[in-house]
């Protein structure tokens, strides 16, 4: 008989983030890899500090718990797009913003 036990490497911070543990690597940002179609290697690609393991275990829990988790990927949108309109509405970042993309550019171009 196989028993099967399955620890998650995933902690819920303070602001309510969930994190893969012992990182600052949200949960989102691995399903939205996930769901574009990113691989577990590409992700680990994207994220180094992260293992195999680790990022298995994060795209097992987000498809255990998919209603559960679209809610939650919801959430964080929403945060994000709020934090955004704070930035945008009290700083002005359209220059830091103009030499990203110039630089961006310049790399591609090398």
């Amino acid at each position: 008989m196989i028993k099967a036990t399955q620890t998650i490497p995933l902690t819920e911070w303070e602001d309510g983030t969930i994190r893969i543990e012992g990182s600052r690597v949200t949960l989102d940002s691995i399903v939205r890899l996930f769901k574009s179609g990113e691989t577990a290697d590409q992700i680990q690609y994207s994220y180094p500090s992260l293992t195999l393991r680790e990022i298995y275990g994060a795209i097992y829990y987000y498809l255990e718990n998919s209603g559960l988790m679209e809610d939650y990927l919801l959430k964080q949108q929403k945060v994000a797009e709020e934090s955004r309109e704070f930035i945008d509405s009290h700083f002005n970042s359209a220059p830091l913003r103009e030499r990203i993309k110039t630089r961006r550019a310049q790399l591609i171009k090398k």
